[in-house]
């Protein structure tokens, strides 16, 4: 189990916003790798909201330097981190006599987030770039705050044997699986009988299925409860981003993917619940708002963070439903689990595919069921290795991305 579910203190204590305080000695510094994502963004939010115990050390973005400078002037981290290096000119320049380190690079940022200073790294970077940067966390024993799922989707058994020989400790952010962690703490995993990993069901839950084919992007980016980035979006809408989380969650909490059980909650209320073997289920609730398990992750091991968001009310609680997912008209929920089954290269090759394809669509190149049929023939062509080193993922991620790509550019798929 990767996870640290440790019981900390007296439970009176637990959101005693005082003791914690008196806990914190110093600021903690946070690394926001994607800051200028949803995420992140929410992210520096609740660092705001904490001055007294979290500071921005370190932000990196992929490309959006205007937002970047932005966020550097009003955050004023000890450095910045543009990935994409042709902006790197411009944020320096834009920084100039303001006293903050500014890199750009790959390299950079998994150099950077090994420094001693920072506590915390929050990876919020989207899909398959924030793998190099969280191992380089791994390895410095850090304190992880894991919103990049795609990481523990990629290379979750590489992940698994680092996390084993490491010192570092990894909390989740995703809603659903910060839900998990809640549920569990206090438990026995050997009492655990399976995972209900709940899901909002996306923009195109009640629509018939003949009618996908048709939608566009700007159909798929309406989602009903959540505010999120482009690509997170039409994962909810293609039902991948549950997938990628169910994979997510057996590497997390060790449990095996046919013990996760995905339901559909239009109202995004239960955040995902826990079975134990006597017959008892947990869930935890909460509204649709991401700064709740960013609050909850930045604030462990010690404990909740008081806050003045707005409280949920029976109102909000008063009509909850259930369903069952449908598989036929999400076939990519398939495509996860069987995935998740043969294991190895078969996931990345998954996410890798599903990058290209999600971007494709958003460029209005491919149709929304094409995104399926990228995935799935990918995964037909893409080479398998049972038991990959970290070279072997670097290397399926490229060629899978070139398969995908090749796929997407063709008139029929």
């Amino acid at each position: 189990m990767l996870i640290e579910l440790k019981y900390v203190g007296d439970w009176r204590n637990l959101c005693n916003f005082a003791v914690l305080m008196e806990r914190m000695t110093r600021q903690r510094n946070i690394a926001v790798l994607g800051s200028t994502g949803s995420i992140g963004r929410q992210t520096l939010d609740i660092i705001g909201e904490y001055p007294n115990l979290f500071k921005a050390w370190l932000l990196v973005a992929r490309s959006s330097a205007d937002l970047l400078i932005a966020q550097a002037r009003q955050m004023r981290p000890h450095m910045v981190i543009i990935a994409d290096e042709q902006y790197y000119g411009y944020v320096c320049d834009a920084l100039e006599g303001t006293g903050i380190e500014v890199a750009t690079g790959s390299a950079a940022i998994a150099q950077a987030v090994t420094m001693s200073e920072i506590d915390t790294v929050v990876t919020a970077m989207v899909g398959y770039s924030g793998l190099e940067s969280t191992i380089a966390a791994i390895g410095a024993r850090k304190r992880i705050a894991l919103a990049n799922k795609e990481t523990l989707v990629v290379a979750g058994e590489l992940i698994d044997r680092l996390m084993k020989d490491s010192k570092s400790v990894l909390y989740p952010v995703d809603s659903e699986h910060g839900a998990f962690y809640q549920c569990l703490v206090g438990e026995r995993m050997q009492d655990v009988e399976r995972l209900l990993l709940t899901a909002s069901g996306g923009p195109f839950r009640t629509m018939p299925k003949e009618q996908l084919e048709n939608v566009t992007a700007a159909d798929a980016l309406k989602h009903p409860n959540w505010s999120m980035g482009a690509k997170i979006t039409i994962d909810s809408a293609t039902m991948m981003n549950k997938g990628f989380e169910m994979i997510e969650a057996r590497w997390l909490f060790g449990i095996m993917p046919d013990d996760i059980e995905i339901v559909v909650h239009p109202q995004s209320i239960i955040h995902s619940m826990v079975a134990f073997k006597d017959g008892s289920v947990k869930a935890q609730l909460g509204l649709p708002d991401m700064h709740l398990p960013i609050r909850y992750a930045l604030g462990l091991p010690d404990g909740r963070l008081a806050s003045d968001c707005r409280k949920m009310t029976i109102e909000d609680m008063a009509m909850l439903t259930l369903e069952r997912p449908d598989f036929d008209k999400f076939p990519l929920l398939g495509t996860a689990y069987a995935a998740a089954r043969k294991g190895g290269t078969a996931p990345c090759v998954m996410n890798a595919a599903n990058e290209i394809a999600v971007a494709a669509f958003l460029q209005d190149k491919i149709k929304f069921t094409d995104i399926y049929k990228i995935i799935e023939k990918t995964m037909e062509q893409a080479s398998h290795i049972e038991h990959p080193t970290y070279e072997d993922y670097v290397a399926t991620n490229t060629e899978a991305r070139e398969i995908a790509a090749r796929l997407a550019k063709q008139r029929s798929i």
